[in-house]
């Protein structure tokens, strides 16, 4: 339900998206959906939180067994552009129109946000133990968000590329940290 709920949200944007026609592509009665969701905007909400789980997930995998810190940060980095680039429609869905959503999809937008922000201080205290972890973990989630964005109109740009975009200019400030705390 929620993949096909996702796809036409993503089609067609959440305040057009019909219950009618979801429930149609997933063979399920109207009244089924608003069962299990309650609301549009809760099946929306439900479209937000599992992608915010696929997106944890995504990130747990990539960066475990890093050798280092900077390993860590890279591969965390192309997981979350690799997601970005597989799940492209509804990405661009989230950020175009969480301000038109209703406040529980805003709240559940700002939840991946805090998801990837604690994720990433935890892995940088946990490899490097580097003061003003959170403070770094807010500064990367805002470059990643806004180098999506910039990626979303050059489809010529991979994952890894962004990752090594972003490492180039936040990792010589926060790798001279890392260095630091490691000595």
């Amino acid at each position: 339900m929620l993949a096909v709920a996702e796809q036409v949200f993503a089609e067609h944007g959440y305040l057009a998206a019909s219950m009618d026609e979801i429930a149609e592509r997933v063979g399920v009665s109207k009244p089924m959906l608003y069962e299990y969701f309650g609301s549009k905007e809760g099946l929306f909400v439900g479209c937000i939180e599992r992608a915010r789980a696929q997106l944890l997930a995504a990130t747990e995998r990539a960066v475990a067994g890093a050798a280092t810190p900077a390993d860590a940060l890279r591969r965390g980095l192309v997981a979350f552009f690799r997601f970005v680039a597989e799940h492209r429609r509804y990405w661009r869905l989230i950020r175009q129109e969480a301000a038109l959503t209703p406040p529980a999809a805003a709240a559940a937008v700002e939840q991946i946000r805090q998801q990837q922000s604690a994720f990433t201080a935890a892995m940088l205290t946990a490899l490097a133990d580097v003061d003003l972890t959170e403070a770094s973990a807010e500064i990367l989630v805002g470059a990643c968000e806004r180098l999506a964005l910039w990626v979303e109109h050059r489809p010529e740009i991979t994952p890894e590329q962004a990752a090594e975009l972003v490492m180039a200019v936040v990792w010589t400030g926060l790798g001279g940290r890392v260095n630091a705390a490691q000595s």
